[in-house]
């Protein structure tokens, strides 16, 4: 394959940010798409075969442009870019940046980084009741709980439930002591940061005394219609099917509810089916209920993580495979035995 050159201009300002500490990331484009990346006095030298110059070309590009939104680029925005050019497809990283869902206490823009998450914000706004299902570290509460403060501030909800299962992650806490609030707070712990995050210690606080806020265990829900708010299930993998059948059947009018939670996850008793995977089921064909099932590329944690995320995958796709021939072969054994004995 012939090698070829191009030359694509970068504003000084922003190269620090585009190549990263060390230049990191502009070592990553290089390494993954076999490219190499000379830069002199705000331009870059792009040296290799055409298909690859091309795909670096809109990476950096793509980079640029974010920078001139004012974003600081980030490994997981590259390593997200080079996932589709690998895949030869583009990740549009500028499309999904001009989403913006809400705003920190501090000012700073709450954005969909994946396609996979602005797809699941998109569904957020159009379908009153949403299912996020996907891998630790896709944003699906933090994401939901941008939606339902800004819906909040926009009056166009009157009221905001958090709600999530009160169960153990694999292990016996034993008595905690401390009034009944105290002893379901630390598993309500995960919606609290992002509520004091988005929203402020004191906004929460205010708007916990006048009743529009409300954190709770799933077990508060029973008895209660809930109209005109904005309603989040959280690690919905540890519902029974029929809490999820008495969360579910809680909405009310003016209502939008988000369910999330990871089925890789469940800390349920091992002969317990969950309530998420019996409304996936039963729900599947239901009109004005949206489902977004986010992957491993929609991590937008710690690049580890996603390799985690990915090697348990891969680990329980192997395991199931095991498990078929064994089954095959047992199978085969029975009808190979019953054959003998007939004869």
């Amino acid at each position: 394959m012939a090698v070829t050159e191009t030359i694509i201009e970068i504003p000084v300002e922003y190269e620090g940010n585009i190549f990263g500490s060390c230049d990191a990331n502009i070592r990553k484009i290089e390494k993954n798409l076999n490219v190499t990346m000379v830069a002199r006095d705000g331009a870059i030298k792009l040296v290799g075969e055409p298909g690859r110059l091309k795909q670096a070309e809109e990476i950096l590009m793509q980079l640029l442009e974010l920078a001139r939104r004012g974003n600081t680029i980030t490994e997981q925005n590259v390593n997200y870019a080079l996932s589709f050019a690998l895949e030869g497809a583009s990740a549009d990283l500028v499309d999904i940046d001009s989403d913006i869902v809400s705003h920190t206490i501090q000012g700073k823009p709450i954005k969909p980084k994946t396609k996979g998450q602005k797809e699941y914000v998109e569904l957020i706004r159009d379908r009153m009741i949403v299912f996020g299902i996907g891998p630790a570290g896709t944003g699906k509460t933090y994401l939901a709980m941008a939606m339902a403060i800004e819906a909040f501030r926009r009056d166009e909800v009157g009221k905001i439930i958090l709600t999530r299962p009160a169960i153990e992650a694999g292990e016996k806490l034993g008595f905690l002591p401390g009034d009944l609030q105290s002893k379901v707070d630390p598993y309500l712990r995960p919606l609290y940061d992002a509520l004091y995050q988005i929203m402020g210690a004191e906004s929460y606080l205010r708007n916990v005394e006048k009743g529009l806020i409300e954190v709770a265990p799933l077990a508060y829900m029973r008895g209660r219609t809930l109209d005109n708010s904005f309603i989040i299930l959280d690690e919905a993998q540890n519902t029974t099917p029929a809490q999820m059948k008495m969360f579910l059947t809680r909405i009310g009018f003016g209502s939008k509810v988000v369910v999330t939670g990871d089925l890789t996850q469940k800390d349920l008793p091992f002969d317990t089916k969950s309530g998420l995977e019996q409304a996936l089921e039963v729900l599947d064909k239901v009109e004005d209920i949206g489902f977004s099932y986010m992957t491993s590329q929609d991590v937008v944690r710690h690049p580890l993580v996603q390799k985690i995320v990915k090697a348990y995958d891969q680990y329980d796709k192997r395991l199931e495979r095991k498990k078929q021939v064994a089954s095959a072969a047992r199978r085969e054994d029975r009808r190979s035995r019953g054959g003998r004995g007939r004869s």
